[in-house]
């Protein structure tokens, strides 16, 4: 699943091809994704200037000159393309959606398992609408500290992993991020969350945010079928330190990475390094 750096990386390449620009046509290939797709959305959206391209979570939020916003979710295997102008694009098996911009450019949402989501909200709905008023702080974000997440995470028994995968806790970081960072502040994954000292918060949000922005900075990781918005592949797979390398050694402390599962997902570490 694309996870914030992933889903950051593709909403500032579709910067360029939509900010100030106008949707001049919508087509729809089927009727849903994990939800219906808007009623009327060309009529919404018809020659209105596109003022904004933000993120939120792993939402990707296309705010209009009346007061709309396009939000596009990429649920477990959804790609954003941009086909540049004049040229030649055979229409994909699972292509679901297609902009078409004033300036000629297409953008396409491809969706092979459609856990997707493509809906409209208002302005004024982005921290109240149901998909969003759950949602913890941004953890690149000044609401996301030490004491935050001290606070938050003071009366959960569950494995620190698991907290950090918790949308309502913080958004966006996912399976493999939580696994690096906790790796990075030496952190074992099983530790109970409220067992976290003020030390360890201060070296886990910073490890967070040093990933987090690495990975962004290489574009995301590729590991089944994510791609940048332009096709290119993402990189951060090549600076993995512990996730996905079982049996292989330690690069601190040559000890073999070890792998678990936690709440059904893969959780790799150090059992020398994280403590």
């Amino acid at each position: 699943m694309p996870e914030l750096p992933e889903v950051e990386t593709v909403m500032c390449g579709l910067l360029p091809a939509m900010l100030g620009d106008q949707i001049e046509r919508v087509k729809l290939y089927r009727k849903d994704l994990r939800v219906p797709f808007p009623k009327g959305m060309q009529k919404t959206l018809a020659e209105q200037r596109i003022t904004a391209l933000t993120r939120r979570a792993k939402y990707i939020l296309v705010s209009f000159a009346n007061g709309k916003i396009l939000v596009i979710h990429l649920g477990m295997s959804g790609r954003v393309s941009i086909v540049p102008h004049g040229e030649e694009y055979a229409l994909q098996k699972h292509d679901h959606m297609v902009l078409t911009m004033s300036s000629g450019i297409r953008i396409i949402y491809n969706d092979p398992r459609r856990f997707g989501m493509v809906f409209i909200i208002k302005d004024g709905e982005r921290e109240t609408h149901k998909a969003f008023c759950h949602l913890g702080p941004e953890p690149l974000g000044n609401d996301f500290s030490a004491p935050y997440l001290l606070e938050v995470l003071g009366n959960k028994k569950t494995a620190i992993k698991q907290a950090l995968l918790d949308q309502r806790v913080v958004v966006g970081v996912g399976n493999i991020y939580a696994c690096e960072a906790l790796y990075r502040a030496k952190i074992n994954p099983s530790k109970p969350a409220n067992k976290l000292t003020v030390d360890k918060a201060e070296e886990l949000v910073k490890a967070i945010r040093f990933i987090l922005r690495k990975a962004i900075k290489a574009g995301g990781s590729t590991l089944k079928d994510y791609r940048h918005a332009d096709g290119e592949l993402g990189y951060f797979q090549h600076n993995f330190t512990v996730y996905g390398r079982e049996g292989e050694k330690c690069k601190h402390c040559q000890r073999l990475i070890k792998r678990i599962v936690q709440g059904g997902r893969s959780t790799f570490y150090c059992t020398s390094c994280q403590k």
